[in-house]
């Protein structure tokens, strides 16, 4: 089956722009000129109406089943203005969905640095004013935060005399629990949850799919091993066999021990085992957690709280022995660093392994690199690195940057442009459910360096992308960093057929109008599994 589109505006990779092109059956097989492509036999045409076609974008870094179960739960990044109003709304919700025998009420998104009403995180008494009969949890829109009520601290046993887990923080506030948890300790709140079962999970990825495919995404490198990963992996393997997986994925294979990791890996689990809709990447790691939590790992402490550096997740020596485990067994390797201390020792463990085992194309990489110094730059640059970069951070983080690192640590974070010009691949995502996963936001961050809302002048401008830049790295980058870019990411002959349908043309667009494109539709594999009309 042959389908002609013509009459486009149509973004290859390279400029100047195409106006149609050929699929056949999942590949594209033509790109040209309408007059040239209709010169081929074909089953069917469509005229595109001289709409903007652009490869179907690539999220490089997102949590899709995450993204699918916070799609069930209470969406508090839609009511954090104030904590009032986030309290009011959290009543109402579990109200309307109040939680089965021992089950949880859980929501997440709320941020304290846009509350009005008080400059503070919300503690178990805020919690309490939804539920003192069963456990509530709200966690911060970073994920590296989250806070129980009472009732489900005393479900938890949690007290002044609980350990502090390594890598992470209980809070603390008058000589007992205030309900907060930060990076590591969540996970004895997580362990609490219900487990998902297969169906469950299966749910969870269909619902963010499709959420994904009405942003235009048609691919996305995935950390989705939160819940057990062999369960992860079927889920994904029955979908796909039914036809039912409408986005590529490219699995971070999040572990936190070397066993766990063997065991992985012995199973035939190594980066590039797959097909061309569910494929195993990188072994993630989680280094550190968030700017706004203030639980990025930093050199010097927090301008704004001098008594903090932020957490580191793991040691040196075990992010060694997983760095050097991953690389010895031919595993790619993206740990997430945010603080330029734990950037520190991500790229001690990639020198050590690649010292011992040198690989030329390892694509190792970054994810996040937020906060850096320029030693670093040129570090990473030198080891050619990866760079998973989420230009969306920027509408919320340009408004904190300065005041949590200071002036002179800010002038050279979020240098993705330095390191694009130093050679590296700069791909872009979301961190979806940390934000939206939209990509349209995020290429006009890419390309303004300001808030969303145009609320301030831009941050580091000369570290602003072009349109072009922009968009590739959320197409034949993202691409890239799963060693495909000769199968996806650009519209040309062979490739496969992913591509998205834009009601204007990017390259004439206002920059700051970019967010507002609107997605007509998304075909995956010359398939229509998103249409707005």
């Amino acid at each position: 089956m042959k389908t002609l589109y013509f009459n486009g505006k149509v973004y290859t990779g390279n400029l100047p722009l195409a106006e149609a092109f050929i699929v056949e059956d999942d590949r594209f097989v033509f790109v040209g000129s309408s007059q040239e492509a209709k010169a081929w036999k074909t089953d069917q045409s469509i005229d595109l109406h001289g709409c903007f076609v652009c490869p179907g974008f690539n999220d490089s870094h997102m949590h899709l089943t995450s993204y699918g179960l916070a799609l069930r739960r209470a969406k508090l990044n839609e009511h954090t203005d104030s904590l009032s109003h986030m309290l009011d709304y959290f009543c109402q919700f579990a109200k309307e969905n109040p939680p089965a025998a021992g089950g949880w009420l859980v929501g997440r998104g709320w941020n304290h640095d846009y509350f009005s009403d008080v400059s503070r995180m919300p503690d178990r008494y805020d919690l309490d004013q939804v539920s003192t009969e069963y456990p509530v949890a709200a966690v911060r829109c970073c994920g590296h935060c989250m806070v129980i009520n009472s009732k489900a601290l005393e479900i938890l046993g949690i007290t002044a005399d609980t350990p502090q887990p390594d890598g992470g923080s209980i809070g603390i506030a008058d000589g007992i629990p205030d309900g907060r948890f930060y990076d590591n300790a969540m996970d004895l709140v997580y362990r609490a949850f219900p487990d998902s079962t297969l169906p469950e999970i299966k749910d969870m990825i269909r619902a963010a799919a499709r959420s994904l495919n009405s942003f235009g995404v048609t691919s996305c490198h995935s950390d989705d091993y939160g819940m057990p990963w062999k369960l992860v992996n079927q889920a994904y393997k029955e979908l796909e066999m039914d036809g039912e997986l409408t986005v590529r994925v490219y699995e971070q294979s999040n572990f936190n021990s070397v066993e766990a990791l063997r065991e992985f890996i012995a199973l035939g689990n190594t980066t590039g085992a797959g097909t061309d809709f569910f494929r195993i990447g990188p072994l993630k790691m989680l280094g550190d957690g968030s700017l706004g939590s203030r639980t990025a790992y930093l050199s010097i402490p927090y301008a704004d709280d001098p008594s903090t550096c932020g957490l580191p997740v793991f040691s040196q020596e075990l992010l060694d022995q997983m760095i050097m485990t991953a690389h010895e067994n031919g595993m790619q390797i993206a740990v997430h660093a945010i603080g330029d201390a734990c950037l520190d020792r991500v790229l001690s463990a990639y020198e050590k392994a690649l010292k011992k085992y040198p690989r030329e194309d390892h694509r190792h990489g970054i994810v996040h690199c937020q906060i850096t110094r320029p030693d670093q730059l040129k570090r990473m640059a030198e080891m050619k690195l990866h760079i998973y970069a989420q230009s969306i951070f920027l509408d919320y983080d340009s408004a904190i940057v300065r005041d949590r690192v200071g002036d002179e640590m800010a002038e050279s974070s979020y240098n993705w442009k330095t390191l694009m010009e130093s050679g590296l691949c700069v791909s872009n995502g979301t961190d979806c459910p940390v934000e939206l996963p939209i990509a349209l936001r995020g290429i006009q961050c890419a390309v303004t360096r300001s808030p969303l809302n145009g609320s301030l002048p831009p941050y580091l401008p000369r570290q602003a992308f072009t349109v072009q830049e922009a968009l590739d790295s959320y197409t034949s980058a993202g691409a890239r960093g799963s060693f495909e870019e000769d199968v996806k990411g650009r519209i040309q002959p062979g490739m496969l057929a992913d591509f998205t349908v834009l009601g204007e043309n990017i390259f004439e667009t206002n920059p700051d109008n970019i967010a507002s494109i609107p997605v007509l539709q998304t075909y995956v594999g010359g398939k229509l599994v998103y249409n707005a009309k």
